[in-house]
């Protein structure tokens, strides 16, 4: 009878939980929804995916425009070549190569993408990285050099829409390396987050992008 007795309030308590939770349309409801799933997503989901990536950051938001191409993934890939040929062909990249690359259209801010971890030995050119340099929050580029320094790798990367180098992306070392950038999730739902945001960045950073 006991055991019966317990059944049957866990019962009713999961039925009213789960009414608050996805019938509710009171501000009561909202509430405990909105608090649930940040604690789902927080403590569940990005953990699971954390263990299973290999990466503390399994989703990532692009917050810059440092990887747009104009059009988005409409681009047309033969007229973004025409004009950032000069650049890449320093660090001796062909378009036939590039061709091949992983994100060969870039993506945009706001986008998400799917992260896991960067072992430094499998990593090649064209590869796109997450990497911590001087900055407040990871940057997200695209490898154009790689070299082996005393048994050490040693990664050299360049934003697709930047006209050159950041001077923090010409000596990556192992021990800054996030993770590897391989899909993408979502187009521009990050902006849901960066919204918020916005108003806390340079003015040269803030909008939509465009192509330099």
């Amino acid at each position: 009878m006991k055991t019966k007795k317990i059944l049957n309030t866990t019962k009713k308590f999961l039925e009213k939980f789960w009414f608050l939770l996805w019938k509710d349309n009171s501000l009561k409801g909202w509430l405990i929804s909105i608090i649930f799933l940040f604690v789902l997503i927080k403590f569940i989901l990005f953990p699971g995916l954390s263990l299973i990536t290999g990466t503390a950051l399994p989703l990532a938001i692009v917050e810059s425009c440092s990887m747009y191409h104009e059009g988005d993934f409409l681009s047309n890939f033969n007229n973004w070549w025409e004009k950032q040929e000069t650049k890449y062909s320093q660090f001796n990249l062909e378009k036939n190569g590039f061709e091949n690359f992983i994100f060969k259209k870039g993506f945009n801010k706001g986008d998400i993408l799917f992260i896991i971890e960067a072992k430094p030995e499998k990593l090649k050119i064209g590869d796109v990285i997450i990497f911590n340099a001087d900055k407040k929050n990871p940057i997200i580029h695209r490898i154009i050099k790689i070299e082996n320094q005393d048994g050490e790798y040693i990664f050299s990367t360049i934003g697709d829409n930047n006209n050159g180098q950041l001077s923090l992306e010409k000596n990556i070392k192992e021990d800054q390396l996030v993770g590897k950038a391989i899909f993408k999730i979502a187009p521009l739902i990050g902006w849901a987050k960066l919204i918020f945001y916005e108003n806390l960045r340079p003015t040269s950073e803030r909008g939509l992008c465009e192509q330099n």
